[in-house]
């Protein structure tokens, strides 16, 4: 089983996450932030990566340290479940589509962070939610499962849709790149012979 549980803990946060990447896709996720709580549904439904996430944040400071934490906890939880990446397929792209709204995104589980964002939002907000951290997530995200994202709207006006968008594109791209290959036969996929650091 490719699975793991992480528990980090600040003076501004609580997080445990558990993951498992051969799952259905089920979710528990409790961050108090419920837009934010529907992208990560959104995630693990479409990556079918099981995700159960306790989150307990500064919210009465605001959403950002919670939603950066959760990105780090579960880009942690994602990597450690990976193990040494063995048999994966590695690479995966999509063009995910949400009413008016068109994103690409494209995933290499690399070893390398690196993290391309070239989405806009018109709208500050999306209820309660600042816009601007669902980059904060995806970056959070990104340098910790060492991968390189990239995520671009193509076009789009909704600020839900955008985000939406976003969250579903990562889902489907991992749910392709964590795959096992049956055709690597249990190889790793780089010439180097190693996908860790």
């Amino acid at each position: 089983m490719r699975n793991s549980a992480v528990s980090r803990k600040t003076k501004e946060t609580g997080i445990d996450v558990c993951v498992n990447l051969d799952g259905t896709g089920a979710s528990k996720i409790t961050t108090g932030i419920g837009f934010f709580d529907h992208m990560l549904e959104q995630l693990a439904r479409h990556s079918l990566i099981d995700i159960d996430i306790r989150a307990q944040g500064d919210l009465h400071i605001d959403h950002h340290h919670t939603v950066e934490d959760t990105g780090i906890a579960l880009g942690q939880a994602v990597r450690q479940a990976l193990g040494d990446m063995a048999g994966i397929t590695r690479f995966a792209d999509v063009l995910l589509p949400m009413d008016e709204t068109l994103t690409r995104v494209a995933v290499d589980i690399s070893g390398r962070p690196f993290l391309v964002f070239r989405t806009k939002f018109a709208q500050p907000k999306i209820g309660t939610f600042d816009s601007e951290l669902v980059r904060e997530f995806f970056q959070a995200f990104t340098t910790h499962a060492a991968m390189n994202i990239h995520v671009e709207t193509l076009y789009g006006e909704n600020a839900h849709h955008i985000a939406e968008s976003t969250f579903k594109g990562l889902a489907r791209a991992l749910r392709a790149a964590v795959a096992l290959d049956p055709r690597q036969k249990g190889a790793i996929p780089s010439t180097k012979g190693s996908l860790v650091g």
